[in-house]
């Protein structure tokens, strides 16, 4: 049996080129999430007062020998109520047995508390991702550098007129009709208000949740994005009527804590908002406390939008929460009305190494050189998908005031996120991992409101392998027999109950006309469909008589959802089409290790690149479609097959492949695998 090895210091190399590459388009915001030494969050299994919070502590320290501690206290508003959880420095190390799942009483989880340092770079007056000094540094590395040096520069900066996003998205046509946010309640989780600003007409609260105890925006962030939300002089916000609540969660130096989130989401629990923007995001998905809280909040009706992140153009960058499949991840677009070089891109992480990724964003919107608030009065541009979360926020509470009261309590994530996607404009040459269901079109989601019904639905709606670019990197390589399973991780919407689920293994109904017996699936889907959503995750290989097939196949998965055992939910059809080709030459097949990739979130490693001093942590995790989707391009263009190996090296048949391609692996190999190699 003879495999061929690339070179791992040529592949190496190929990497470092490729990040040095990817440093043109950095973001102007970066999250670092750091670990705070011999401090731990403890999640408790309900709301208790402090006394029993205490008694809990207490006697879980005790019968752990642990004598020495201290009990962080809540310096916000949230003090005096019941919580479920609590900050507790201990003065001496402890073992990792503090983390193991043994049943502990009244504790749900243990983890590290994160200290959460961001960057916004909000500095000049006219901060956007374009900012003047960062926008020569990257100019420098493009090939358009004359613009910085010549008068074309000055004529190009003429061109770039603000974008009034009321009028791009025809707010006037719902003001009109008396829809302008009324009644409903919007959280802003950022970095606070000025007291009375001349923008804004119903700011109900505004709560510090830091230590600084002030409640004033000292950066400037947290002012834009509750204009856009909600301001009524000058640069308009799309709701100017809504009842906005001010949360503080950062300081005027950019710092958080994964407790003051959990205390504000509390206080937006018991305020019972209807609406939460962050546009704020990071990397850690394993942040447990914070996923469960967002899921938590959530599962009480509260749409929640956030921002995807501004590290593209890089795939696999997407932050958290916007990732999750309860929040609404909301990704940017450039002045040419295309995918903005900064807004993060799809897959999901989480599946990684054995699954694939989900499809995210889930609609994009304006996101460059918008018009908005600043700090104490007047307009200023800022760009980033800060930008267009706030944007797509103000969309929602626009529609949610449109609705009678009967009419809203129907609404939820889920709901929410079928009228936005179901209304979008698809951008032609994008494809999902970056537009999700496309562009914001804010008339016509109003317009598909009034005749909504709710039903459950998947993401994407149907499963074309052949569609380009829409359905990139699946439509660039068709199946054949032995191939290694093409995985699709489909997302389903239940918005009719926060909980359901699937209630048998989904049936794959094979077209006759066009040979879909031909297509083998398999089915893997959680026991529970919640909050308001699930996955169902689609494995897709060729049978053995279709090694010498060539043409298009099709059929249609059917699966029903229910949320108890006697009432009948819905009914998916789901459509897949592929083509099948004759079986490529063992010469022209490459099986790409996917396994000892990185494997985020195990741990953070140094980047290849060790020039990128602001973010030296490499916290994405490999794979062929994310950071080395160039590479993979090349290889197709080439006229090579890549096929992605999720488990080791004793789960394939080497004798099917010329090349095994082991690239940057973080993870040890085992001796049985070194042994079969």
């Amino acid at each position: 049996m003879k495999l061929k090895f690339f070179n791992f210091c040529f592949f190496k190399a190929i990497f470092l080129i490729n990040c040095i590459g990817l440093k043109l388009y950095q973001s102007t915001e970066y999250v670092e999430i750091i670990p705070e030494k011999n401090e731990f969050l403890i999640e408790y299994t309900s709301y208790l007062h402090k006394n029993e919070r205490l008694t809990i502590l207490k006697n879980f320290f005790f019968n752990n020998f642990i004598r020495s501690y201290s009990l962080r206290e809540k310096s916000s508003i949230f003090s005096s109520y019941p919580s479920d959880f609590d900050v507790v420095y201990l003065n001496n190390p402890v073992g990792s047995w503090i983390f193991s799942d043994e049943t502990k009483k009244y504790i749900e989880k243990i983890q590290h508390h994160n200290r959460i340092q961001k960057s916004f770079h909000l500095n000049a007056e006219n901060s956007s991702c374009n900012d003047q000094d960062k926008f020569i540094d990257r100019k420098l590395l493009q090939i358009q550098d004359e613009l910085k040096f010549t008068s074309k520069f000055k004529k190009r900066k003429l061109l770039r007129h603000p974008t009034h996003l009321t009028k791009q998205l025809k707010a006037e046509y719902l003001w009109k009709k008396g829809i302008t946010g009324d009644g409903i309640k919007v959280a802003i989780f950022d970095t606070g208000l000025q007291n009375n600003h001349p923008h804004f007409k119903n700011i109900v609260e505004r709560v510090d949740f830091t230590d600084e105890n002030n409640p004033d925006d000292n950066i400037g962030h947290g002012t834009f994005v509750c204009g856009l939300i909600s301001s009524y002089k000058e640069c308009l916000g799309l709701a100017p009527d809504a009842n906005i609540y001010i949360f503080k969660v950062f300081t005027k130096n950019q710092v958080s804590y994964t407790s003051w989130f959990l205390d504000a989401f509390n206080y937006a629990l018991m305020k019972k908002v209807d609406v939460l923007n962050l546009s704020i995001g990071g990397p850690d998905f394993m942040d447990t406390a914070f996923v469960r809280k967002v899921r938590e909040v959530t599962s009480k009706r509260i749409i929640m939008v956030s921002g995807i992140g501004n590290d593209g153009p890089l795939y696999g960058t997407l932050n958290n929460p916007a990732d999750q499949l309860d929040v609404i991840g909301v990704g940017g677009l450039g002045l040419d009305g295309r995918i903005a070089k900064f807004s993060s891109r799809g897959m999901t992480t989480w599946e990684l190494p054995f699954g694939y990724g989900r499809v995210k964003p889930d609609i994009v919107t304006y996101g460059t050189n918008v018009l908005g608030s600043k700090k104490n009065g007047g307009c200023r541009t800022l760009s980033g998908t800060s930008v267009a979360s706030p944007i797509i926020a103000g969309a929602v509470t626009l529609l949610l005031s449109s609705l009678n009261e009967n009419q809203k309590r129907r609404m939820n994530p889920a709901s929410m996120k079928q009228i936005l996607m179901a209304s979008a404009d698809r951008i032609k040459d994008a494809n999902m991992f970056e537009q999700g269901f496309g562009k914001l079109n804010l008339i016509r989601a109003y317009k598909y409101l009034q005749n909504y019904k709710t039903q459950v639905s998947t993401i994407p709606s149907y499963i074309d392998l052949t569609e380009c670019p829409y359905f990139w990197p699946y439509c660039t390589q068709p199946l054949y027999y032995s191939g290694m399973p093409v995985m699709i991780n489909v997302t389903i919407l239940n918005p009719l109950k926060v909980s359901g689920r699937i209630e048998a293994p989904p049936i794959w109904y094979a077209s006759r006309k066009t040979n879909g017996h031909f297509l083998k699936l398999d089915f893997a889907y959680p026991s529970v469909l919640w909050p308001w959503s699930g996955y169902l995750s689609i494995s897709i290989t060729v049978d053995s008589l279709a090694s010498e097939f060539e043409g298009i196949v099709d059929g249609l998965v059917r699966f029903k959802v229910h949320y108890d055992s006697n009432d009948f939910l819905n009914e998916i059809n789901l459509y897949v089409k592929a083509q099948i080709i004759p079986t490529p030459s063992r010469k022209q097949r490459i099986l790409w290790d996917q396994f000892h990739n990185l494997r985020y979130p195990a741990g953070y490693f140094p980047r290849d690149d060790l020039r990128m001093t602001n973010d030296p942590l490499d916290w994405n995790g490999d794979h062929i479609h994310t950071n080395f989707r160039d590479l993979y391009q090349y290889l197709r263009d080439s006229g090579y097959f890549i096929e992605t190996l999720g488990h080791s090296f004793l789960c394939f048949n080497a004798s099917n492949y010329g090349t095994l391609m082991i690239v940057d692996p973080e993870e040890e190999f085992h001796k049985k695998e070194i042994k079969k190699i």
